[in-house]
């Protein structure tokens, strides 16, 4: 679940966002409000750690590195903390600029799947990140949407028992039952 703070009812200003440093909590900034979401659960952790370690050597390959969990900065004021991107920058920072992600992942959750399926995805959009990977972590399914004008379109649609093969931004391939934790 998502829950909003409030800094003394008032807006909060990236300057001020980005001067909190390196935080414990997962704390992201949309249009002046701090949202804190609690820790990741285990099935959760397990799904990022396979997508990392499938999607880290295609990325390498390619020129681009591999990020969980950074802040990404997609216009003033707007600052999300997406489970997993593909991006060119190279540099070590508090927040990389949405220009440089080619691609960006959310797990979803019930306590998360509105925001990530709605809000998220409207916010990367937006910023013109050109794919989107979403993975329903019940079920390791993988939608994976890419850009076209201004919004998503649904580009393929992966459940147990079929593999998805990345030809953009890096070649791979995602298997959900490799992905999807030990029963």
């Amino acid at each position: 679940m998502t829950s909003a703070i409030l800094s003394d009812g008032m807006p909060i200003s990236e300057e001020d966002f980005l001067a909190m440093g390196e935080t414990p909590d997962r704390i992201e900034l949309f249009d002046g409000s701090l949202h804190m979401t609690p820790n990741p659960t285990t099935t959760h952790q397990h799904l990022l750690g396979e997508l990392f370690a499938a999607l880290r050597l295609p990325a390498r390959d390619a020129g681009l590195r591999v990020l969980l969990a950074p802040n990404v900065r997609l216009q003033p004021n707007r600052i999300p903390i997406p489970d997993l991107v593909i991006t060119s920058d190279m540099e070590r920072k508090l927040a990389i600029e949405a220009e440089t992600v080619l691609l960006t992942c959310e797990i979803t959750s019930p306590s998360n799947a509105a925001t990530d399926k709605v809000l998220k995805m409207h916010y990367y959009a937006s910023a013109g990140i050109p794919w989107y990977l979403l993975v329903e972590q019940a079920t390791a399914a993988l939608r994976l949407y890419r850009l076209a004008g201004e919004t998503y379109v649904e580009h393929a649609v992966v459940e147990q028992g079929a593999i998805l093969r990345l030809r953009e931004p890096v070649v791979a391939t995602l298997d959900p039952a490799e992905l999807a934790p030990p029963v």
